[in-house]
């Protein structure tokens, strides 16, 4: 998303605060239970059907009544850059607790840069110093690993993440590396350095021999580590929700920049009137797969009433415009069932 069109999403209404004036409201049949699980569950066994060999991890919550359907809801998979919609709420949170400041300098050294996407790198060194605001805005709205990886390390590591979520009983979700560690891993190429920043990034990952690579994926597609359940995820968005992990100004913030990062890929699936804040990312195609493909949203219907919904699919053969057609039913069959009155 280009800075424009950035700063226009943050000066919106948040879903969040739209969300504050629909409680209390009741929508019809609200209080019924929004899936059906006779309907969706065959349903959902036959898009996990379609999309192997690939492996389909779906969960969605009714954020009202609290009913959750999955597939593989139980199973840990790679979460690419969705990892960052926690790190966003733990920053919010060392916020609140005057840990950290918004306005707080962090400098950018060599030794922080992270591989693509990244304006921040990209930037380097000419400009290497950014407020807390800043790269919490860039990391979230626009993945930019860098900002992400520089907020992470100031509030602790990833250990520290994973370990505060623990404490508010979001489990099945964790973070393990930093970007700049886990990207070079995944694609079998040495530390990231400088001068691979922008297009020479993929340059030189396309220069590591193919059979490292492969390895590399293998590796990455079987480790436990930066990995979440569905279940895990939609259990994050509903702490998130119901202010479990920050304040309602703080829900507010980073759905209004999850709004922001949505794009165009969920909207199809949407129903009319529907609302959507969310993270949808994935690894680039190689070697005849992508490894990760994840999707976290919140979805506010017409009516006010909230679903989470997260979608993750692993070591998908399909290229990216099958692979989203896939992701967008997937998405549009749960929402459909909760879009009944």
């Amino acid at each position: 998303m280009h800075r424009r069109a950035l700063l226009a999403a943050l000066a919106a209404p948040a879903l969040a605060g739209t969300l504050a004036a629909c409680r209390g409201r009741s929508g019809a049949g609200q209080d019924d239970p929004a899936f059906d699980p006779e309907t969706l569950n065959p349903r959902l066994a036959a898009l996990a059907e379609r999309a192997r060999p690939g492996i389909l991890g779906v969960a969605a919550q009714d954020l009202t009544t609290a009913q959750r359907i999955a597939t593989a809801g139980d199973r840990p998979f790679p979460m690419d850059g969705v990892w960052k919609a926690a790190l966003g709420a733990a920053v919010l949170s060392e916020i609140e607790a005057k840990a950290l400041s918004p306005s707080e300098i962090l400098t950018i050294e060599d030794v922080d840069l992270s591989p693509p996407p990244g304006a921040v790198a990209d930037a380097w060194p000419a400009h290497g110093r950014y407020t807390v605001e800043d790269l919490f805005k860039r990391a979230v709205a626009l993945s930019d690993n860098t900002a992400a990886d520089v907020l992470l390390k100031r509030i602790g590591g990833p250990g520290a993440v994973t370990a505060w979520l623990e404490l508010r009983k979001v489990e099945g979700v964790r973070l393990d590396r930093y970007a700049r560690q886990l990207l070079p891993e995944q694609a079998g190429a040495a530390s990231f350095r400088a001068d691979w920043k922008g297009q020479a990034w993929r340059k030189a990952v396309l220069a590591t021999p193919e059979a490292t690579r492969r390895a590399a994926q293998q590796r990455y597609l079987a480790d436990p580590r930066d990995t979440a359940t569905p279940l895990g995820a939609v259990r994050f968005l509903e702490a998130l929700n119901q202010f479990e992990l920050t304040s309602q100004d703080g829900r507010g913030r980073l759905l209004r920049l999850m709004e922001a990062a949505a794009g165009d890929r969920l909207r199809p699936a949407l129903p009319a009137g529907a609302r959507l804040a969310a993270l949808t990312t994935w690894t680039p195609y190689d070697l005849g797969l992508c490894a990760a493909d994840a999707t976290l949203a919140m979805v506010q219907m017409q009516d006010g009433r909230r679903f989470a919904l997260a979608i993750f699919l692993k070591a998908s053969p399909l290229e990216d415009e099958d692979r989203t057609a896939l992701i967008v039913d997937i998405a549009r069959t749960v929402l459909a069932g909760a879009g009944k009155a």
